[in-house]
């Protein structure tokens, strides 16, 4: 497979890892473009796709398993892929996603750096991380292909490329991710070439380029979220594939974001409160993971400290 990617000096970063100049007008109404602002996300009218910005509240919650867990339950039916290494004394994560967030059709390449080791017997095993800070951004490139046709590309230094296509409906197997990744040196791509490996992607899965590694993630090589069921994904994709039905039976005639924006607010206005809200199921599924990881520590503390103080009756 054949990535072209552009250097790093190549490549004009704005504060959101792109142009700053390239996407000025935004989706065409204000109440929309203030919600997707708050949530995190820009909107890219050549491509007609939303986007993760640099800064958006999702950096300051890292990421842990339990997110992904949370994801189908929230109606988000999406193939993970946790690619893990270690480089400069740390560990690292590069995570994939890709498939059907509730009305929206996107994928995502994140990158994190480990944090907290956390095991809960029977619960939970696994690390906390962090995203990385400004200096650890990589740049980092991928086309979404459905069904062998591309949807749309991004390209970047970040540390969460993204990219969600309104009212597109797909399942996660009839998706591919193109990634081309630019890491920093020579060592640092062999640690994450390690990972692939682990991963289960064999040798003439991925080609090296310098220290650029290029693969597609199409399906999944890693054990998928036990949240994951056939009868519940197809629940779920029920819905959401009517919900896009929906959304493309409305704006059809119309050819503009602001234009169809409009005809969804005269005619559901319920699913323009989910326009207005977008991001925000998200939000609340990686809140919820956190208040359930906070819970159970608080368990098991309580638990010590009880068994301490029957050890200390007896």
């Amino acid at each position: 497979m054949s990535v072209q990617i552009k250097s790093k000096d190549e490549t004009v970063t704005g504060r959101n890892g792109d142009n700053p100049n390239f996407f000025p007008q935004g989706t065409g109404n204000q109440e929309l473009d203030k919600a997707i602002a708050i949530a995190g996300y820009s909107y890219d009218p050549k491509q007609d796709i939303f986007y993760s910005n640099m800064d958006p509240w999702q950096r300051d919650i890292g990421y842990c398993r339990l997110y992904d867990e949370a994801a189908a339950p929230f109606g988000m039916i999406i193939d993970c892929e946790p690619i893990y290494f270690e480089y400069d004394g740390r560990k690292w994560m590069i995570g994939l996603w890709k498939g059907q967030y509730d009305l929206v059709t996107g994928c995502e390449v994140g990158v994190y750096t480990g944090a907290l080791d956390l095991k809960i017997p029977s619960v939970f095993s696994g690390t906390f991380y962090k995203s990385v800070s400004n200096t650890d951004l990589l740049q980092m490139f991928f086309a979404l292909k459905k069904n062998g046709n591309t949807l749309f590309t991004r390209e970047g230094e970040h540390w969460w490329l993204t990219g969600f296509k309104l009212g597109e409906f797909s399942e996660p197997s009839e998706l591919e991710m193109e990634i081309k990744i630019t890491l920093d040196n020579g060592m640092m791509r062999d640690a994450f070439v390690t990972g692939l490996r682990s991963a289960g992607y064999s040798e003439d899965e991925f080609t090296i380029d310098r220290s650029s590694v290029s693969f597609t993630f199409g399906i999944p090589h890693t054990p998928q979220p036990i949240t994951r069921t056939k009868r519940s994904d197809r629940i779920i994709q029920k819905k959401n594939e009517q919900l896009c039905k929906m959304y493309q039976d409305i704006t059809r005639p119309y050819a503009t974001i602001p234009d169809k924006v409009k005809a969804i607010k005269e005619q559901e206005p319920k699913m323009y409160e989910k326009f207005i809200k977008m991001g925000r199921s998200k939000q609340s599924y990686e809140k919820y993971a956190i208040i359930m990881v906070l819970i159970i520590i608080m368990g098991m503390i309580l638990t010590s400290c009880l068994t301490g103080d029957d050890k200390k009756a007896l």
